[in-house]
């Protein structure tokens, strides 16, 4: 089967862009094949990728790169301006939030993209298709298929939360003419589900959304042996040395890289955009209480964004001891990273409970604690398999709506424990995980947000890290196989074939 599927930026970093990349794959492996529309100048550069068509004087050439080609790239011209939905630096763009497109220039967008898939689509003859976000992505498929070529809507979450739902005056009529003449709509949980149906507002909608979480790599995001572990640890710093080492790695990751130990180290991670939404102030906020209960307790950060400076100096203020810069830190919130001031109400509810004997025991703990923290910086998507496996725990700390908790699946996939904010999608994926452990064991799996969260994040991580060997280790087990035989890539790849062609009594709704 061709299949045609409509994506717009990268192949590679977080989010929708590792769903694109993991689905092809899983598609050309089913032997089915791909016509993918993205912006990654280095598309070529991937493996999976065996042939990249950009226009040329508004003819489009394509090149191959190897034989047999079973998926090729496009680029389509869309000049300088990219719309985003999280404002992020993109190397040979102008990355603006789609709110602050002018209309000729959302106009301009969609056209050049039109004309592009328009182009796609009389050279491969696709069978079915595929878009990606609520906006632009299905109203760029209406307009250029024409009702030809029957496709799907996958909703990510990012484009509903952060452009529909606060711009719905100007952005709900291209969200319903993308969705209204899709075969299916794909949610990865019922969270994202309800909060579209209401946007949305479109009685018919929800009998055509059916769940179409994201997968993980079965063969790649497994358990490792302590030794095995280790060893592919010390492989990823050395690679992360090497001068060609991959589009992730950061000036200073290997260093980072190499300051774990898992033979000494009880290694916890959070794996993620480093924007305020993400909620890792308050994760770096627990580290202090964490280490008192487990001195040799170490905390590795990986991700990139616009709050990343703001989180090295919520760092630095607490090694210091400094809670009185920490808590100025809270009172600005977004302005560190762009936006307004505006508190982080639950780091600063921890902050200002701290009084007499516990501030100054907590302000010496910072001082040691801290130092047991390490900023990688970005990291490619298959880069994280030499890593996890060697964490016992890994934190999903968000304060906004998730629609899915990928990166809890595949922590829980390597063997570490998945700790979640109690909410949206990542309340449903911890839902699933819940049966397969003992119940205080499944107690540690999820942490109320509120004026408590630093402190119940910091109890689930030492609670976790305390318990006897033999017990964590039956329950790492338990996690992997479920987290593996639930989410694997082949089945996903089968439900958005099968959305596209409107076969929906054969897909599982979202749950109640």
């Amino acid at each position: 089967m061709r299949i045609l599927i409509f994506h717009g930026y990268l192949l590679r970093g977080t989010g929708s862009n590792i769903y694109n990349a993991s689905l092809v794959q899983a598609l050309t492996a089913l032997g089915h094949e791909v016509h993918l529309l993205c912006q990654d100048r280095a598309a070529g550069e991937l493996p999976f990728v065996d042939a990249v068509g950009r226009w040329r004087e508004g003819e489009l050439r394509v090149e191959v790169v190897r034989e047999p080609v079973r998926c090729t790239a496009y680029l389509p011209d869309i000049g300088r301006v990219l719309p985003v939905y999280v404002v992020d630096p993109y190397e040979g763009f102008d990355a603006r939030h789609f709110s602050e497109l002018t209309e000729a220039e959302l106009d301009g967008y969609l056209d050049a993209n039109v004309a592009a898939v328009r182009d796609v689509a009389a050279r491969a003859e696709p069978d079915v298709a595929l878009a990606n976000h609520l906006v632009a992505g299905p109203a760029i498929l209406a307009r250029s298929l024409g009702g030809q070529v029957p496709y799907a809507v996958k909703i990510h979450g990012s484009a509903l939360e952060y452009v529909v739902r606060p711009h719905r005056e100007r952005f709900l009529p291209l969200a319903r003419e993308g969705l209204e003449a899709a075969g299916g709509v794909l949610v990865g949980s019922r969270h994202t589900a309800e909060s579209l149906w209401a946007t949305l507002d479109d009685p018919a909608l929800p009998a055509r959304t059916r769940l179409g979480p994201p997968g993980v790599d079965v063969h790649t995001f497994q358990p490792r042996r302590p030794e095995e572990a280790a060893h592919r640890l010390r492989g990823l710093a050395a690679r992360l040395r090497e001068p060609a080492a991959g589009w992730g790695g950061e000036e200073g990751a290997a260093d980072a890289i190499e300051t774990l130990a898992p033979e000494r180290d009880r290694i916890v991670a959070y794996v993620g955009k480093l924007i305020v939404s993400k909620g890792v102030d308050l994760l770096l906020a627990a580290w202090p209480l964490v280490a008192e209960r487990v001195p040799d307790a170490r905390l590795c950060v990986v991700g990139f964004g616009t709050y990343r400076d703001g989180l090295h100096r919520l760092t630095a203020a607490l090694r210091r001891g400094d809670l009185e810069e920490a808590r100025e830190i809270a009172a600005r919130g977004r302005e560190l990273e762009g936006g307004p001031r505006g508190e982080l109400a639950y780091l600063a509810a921890f902050l200002d409970g701290l009084e007499g004997g516990e501030r100054e025991r907590y302000a010496r703990s910072a001082a040691v604690a801290m130092e047991r923290v390490s900023f990688t910086g970005r990291l490619e998507h298959s880069e994280l398999p030499d890593l996890l496996p060697a964490c016992e725990a890994q934190v999903v700390p968000s304060t906004f709506p998730e629609s899915f908790g990928m990166v809890a699946v595949e922590a829980a996939a390597c063997g570490a424990l998945p700790v979640s904010s109690a909410h949206s999608g990542l309340r449903e994926v911890t839902r699933t995980f819940e049966p397969a452990v003992e119940p205080d064991i499944a107690r540690l799996l999820s942490f109320e947000l509120g004026p408590g969260a630093v402190r119940e994040i910091a109890a689930r991580l030492a609670g976790w890290l305390e318990l006897p060997a033999e017990r964590r280790d039956r329950a790492r087990a338990a996690l992997s196989d479920l987290a593996r035989g639930r989410y694997g890539w082949e089945s996903v790849a089968e439900g958005v074939i099968t959305a596209a062609e409107g076969r929906l009594s054969e897909l599982p709704e979202p749950p109640a």
